[in-house]
């Protein structure tokens, strides 16, 4: 463990193969590189909220805040940015009933039980600096960790096909989406091809409004109420509510946010190519205190982002600084009513063009940790833990345990987690 807090962050050229997580770029390249990040997070950490019912304003404030808070906590060697979980969609819509229609009028209700859930992070998180992270690594292996990494993008994955099918049109915009990600991930050089998401999206906008607004191909951007909200703007916060059934259904989402986290911190040590486990601890307990800030004020619980993962597993900047400027930009945007709006305008075919590559990405970061920590497929045990994961997970199998709703994602992780710890009783040394 470093002596200091905080790393020497050293100065690199934007030229470099890979910049590490205390490295830095120049500070326009390094706000460029952040305001890419928020646009990878940005889509979820919005779309999260809609689905509970809290304000998508003050969950994109409290996603930055909450960056901001796992930077001081990890000390600035963990890249990761922080955004509205999906883990505790099912179980807040199982409490409060939530019909899908406006503001949801038991949301504090709801946010006692995410307070219980990240206050649990913080006690794993603590136990894992007194007593180590062997035991935790003895129950989540690379073999579980980049299975749970990968179905988080699977399982996403209708999300973002049904967003997109809804017409041939929207279908079309979808793939050209796709290619114009594409076309700038492997035409463009240096600081443009590291800014693939962000301006795949812009020229996928701008081709979309060419199409719809100037051919009449298809439904027109109407920028009306861009012109009328407000620059700046509070969102309305909301007191938590505690109740015994609250937490004992939404306090339990913490083990997905505790394998979230484990797989994060492990899949960008092996991309960036350090050996962050010494901060596996921190970053639960940073995960924790931002998820407790975050209900306390009204917004949804937040997890490490598996979307900045696939941004990182192609630009290679794993500067904790970028992280800084991403949430900086969040907190900004998430005061701006007008920039809401703005964003609002952004075609959904757009958006789910974005989310098949981000998705994608994600996906691919899991295997990528198999690969790292050369799993070995060729045992029966790795293959049926990774196998039955995957399916779980894209499957969206859903299980009821008690009246507690656990969705493919939370499904898949702790099967991955019983399996391969029951598995483990069937091995035979050679």
């Amino acid at each position: 463990m470093n002596k200091t807090w905080f790393p020497q962050w050293r100065r690199v050229s934007a030229e470099a193969g890979v910049v590490a997580p205390d490295e830095c770029l120049g500070a326009g390249q390094t706000f460029v590189m952040g305001a890419q990040h928020t646009v990878a997070m940005f889509g979820s950490t919005v779309l999260a909220p809609l689905l509970m019912g809290f304000d998508p304003n003050l969950a994109l404030l409290m996603s930055g805040l909450g960056t901001l808070i796992f930077f001081v906590i990890v000390g600035g060697r963990v890249p990761s940015y922080l955004g509205s979980s999906f883990g505790f969609i099912g179980v807040v819509i199982a409490l409060t009933g939530y019909a899908g229609h406006g503001p949801n009028p038991n949301v504090a209700t709801a946010l006692g039980g995410i307070i219980a859930s990240g206050a649990l992070c913080i006690a794993v998180g603590a136990l894992v600096m007194a007593a180590g992270t062997r035991w935790i690594e003895a129950l989540m292996p690379p073999v579980v960790t980049g299975a749970v990494v990968a179905v988080i993008g699977l399982n996403l994955a209708p999300v973002a096909i049904r967003s997109v099918s809804a017409t041939q049109f929207e279908s079309v915009m979808a793939l050209l989406t796709v290619l114009c990600v594409g076309g700038v991930a492997v035409f463009a050089r240096g600081m443009w091809q590291r800014l693939l998401i962000l301006l795949g999206l812009l020229l996928a906008y701008a081709v979309y409004v060419v199409l719809c607004n100037g051919l009449g191909l298809g439904k027109p951007v109407d920028f009306t109420a861009v012109a009328a909200a407000s620059w700046l703007g509070l969102p309305h916060p909301v007191a938590p509510r505690f109740s015994a059934e609250a937490l004992g259904l939404i306090a339990p989402v913490a083990v997905i946010l505790i394998a979230e986290n484990l797989g994060h911190v492990k899949a960008v040590g092996a991309m960036a190519g350090r050996d962050l486990d010494p901060y596996i601890g921190r970053a639960f307990i940073g995960d924790g205190v931002a998820t407790v800030v975050s209900a306390s004020l009204g917004g949804t619980g937040v997890t490490t982002y598996a979307e900045n993962i696939g941004v990182m597993a192609v630009t290679r900047v794993y500067s904790t600084l970028v992280f800084v400027a991403a949430a900086c930009i969040a907190l900004v945007l998430g005061l701006s009513p007008k920039f809401g709006a703005l964003v609002n305008t952004i075609p959904g075919p757009v958006l789910g063009g974005t989310s098949i590559v981000v998705f994608g990405l994600i996906a691919v970061s899991g295997a990528r940790i198999w690969m790292q920590n050369k799993v070995d497929f060729s045992q029966n045990r790795n293959l049926i833990v990774a196998a039955v994961t995957l399916i779980l997970g894209a499957g969206d199998f859903t299980l009821r345990i008690g009246g507690f709703p656990l969705g493919g994602i939370g499904t898949a992780t702790f099967g991955a987690i019983l399996l391969n710890a029951l598995l483990a009783f069937g091995r035979r040394p050679r």
